[in-house]
């Protein structure tokens, strides 16, 4: 067995799909059977016929209630990340002809539940008729493919799930699930015996190691952004990782991602996994290669990457500034601003306050004078998740990317005193 997901999802529709079909034949609804021929017997050589059970036609004729079952789109996503689903089509002698690519997966889906139940009398689902079918299907996607892995440790998240995959070769595994991965991977934690979950990056071999290694690293990076947006609880990478070609044995690879600080564990649950999935494929998708939101966007991966609040206020700011106060910070216009997108009419004047009270900090900051307080980590903190919310509801289309004539816009017509920076 090569790909774990792969299998469970399958295993899961097929016993929908079994259970579904059984039903169905239970309520009424017939069973054809053709004669066929099983060969000879006897001194005249006579032919013998045999009932043959027409499961393919009846699948067929059940495909609009088999794709409503939940596990259904599950297993599309499964086998759409794979790829070499038309290899297997063919395979098993499928006219493509007129098949829009997209539905592949679909059909394919129907395919395997036919190969499945081929000749047999009843939609009884045992696991040898499962693995038989299975075998096949996976022989006709991976015959022929080398891939190459690359895994890295997440700090500060745990899923509910052995696995998710989030598309595009990258998926989410916890550590202790994966039979092979080295053990300094499995147990990189910040704590002891605490397992971290893996992220694997699966590429084919035949980019060669050297660039393998540098997509994996452009999409873990792009992973780290979508999830520090998704959650602010401060998920890192590990800074080491490790690389496998397919024949090969595991080797260490330095990543170069930085520790940042960790405030919070991000827990995803089963029922969270469509909506992260959903949410990193539309960053990806979304965020800008340059321009203001692109050089902000930058700046908050850099605020998440400092060890200390402290650090990271500069850049916080830096960022809010581009997005939000194009005039210089002389303006004084970016704590009006910000408080008019991030609160509503009655809190804007405290917002406020609290936005005066980091930016004068930053001065105390380069000074080296700053005050060791719980509650000035709290304000910094406070701005950075000012900042992530505006990000990521821009990203997702839920503000209009010119925040700053969006945020003059709610401003209140009558003046409000805004705090004043000494």
């Amino acid at each position: 067995m090569r790909n774990h997901r792969l299998h469970a999802a399958l295993s899961t529709f097929a016993e929908e799909a079994a259970w579904q079909l059984a039903a169905d034949n239970a309520a009424g609804e017939e069973l054809a059977f053709e004669i066929a021929e099983g060969g000879t017997t006897g001194s005249h050589s006579a032919p013998l016929y045999c009932y043959r059970a027409m499961t393919g036609d009846f699948i067929v004729e059940h495909h609009e209630t088999i794709v409503l079952l939940p596990s259904h789109l599950t297993a599309t996503h499964a086998l759409s990340a794979v790829g070499g689903v038309a290899d297997y089509l063919r395979a098993c002698g499928t006219d493509l002809a007129g098949v829009d690519v997209r539905l592949y997966p679909q059909v394919a889906l129907r395919v395997f539940l036919q190969r499945i139940f081929e000749d047999a009398s009843e939609f009884v689902l045992t696991p040898e008729l499962f693995e038989h079918a299975y075998g096949e299907l996976e022989s006709c996607l991976y015959e022929g493919r080398n891939e190459i892995r690359v895994v890295v440790p997440v700090l500060g998240m745990t899923i509910g799930s052995e696995e998710i995959d989030l598309g595009n070769g990258v998926t989410l595994v916890a550590g202790e699930t994966v039979p092979d991965a080295p053990s300094e991977a499995v147990w990189h934690a910040t704590q002891p015996d605490e397992a971290n979950v893996l992220a694997v990056v699966t590429l084919d071999a035949a980019t060669g190691e050297a660039a393998a290694l540098t997509q994996a690293r452009l999409r873990l990076r792009r992973l780290l952004g979508a999830l520090r947006l998704y959650d602010g609880s401060g998920v890192t990478l590990g800074p080491v990782g490790w690389i496998k070609p397919e024949l090969g044995d595991w080797q260490s690879a330095v990543l170069g991602f930085g520790a940042g600080r960790t405030r919070a564990t991000c827990s995803i649950e089963p029922g969270q996994e469509d909506e992260l999935r959903a949410f990193v494929s539309l960053i990806a998708r979304r965020t800008p290669r340059q321009g203001e939101l692109a050089w902000a966007l930058g700046r908050y991966e850099m605020s998440c990457e400092r060890v200390t609040p402290f650090e990271a206020l500069t850049d916080v700011l830096l960022a809010l500034r581009a997005l939000l106060e194009p005039e210089g910070p002389e303006s004084g216009r970016l704590t009006g601003r910000l408080a008019a997108l991030c609160a509503v009419r009655e809190q804007r004047v405290a917002l406020g306050e609290r936005v005066a009270q980091a930016i004068a900090l930053e001065r105390a900051v380069v000074a080296g004078v700053a005050p060791m307080d719980p509650e000035v980590d709290e304000c910094i903190e406070e701005l950075a998740s000012h900042l992530r919310a505006i990000l990521r509801d821009v990203l997702c289309g839920h503000l209009d990317p010119d925040v700053r004539t969006l945020a003059d816009s709610l401003i209140d017509d009558v003046a409000w005193d805004q705090p004043t920076l000494h």
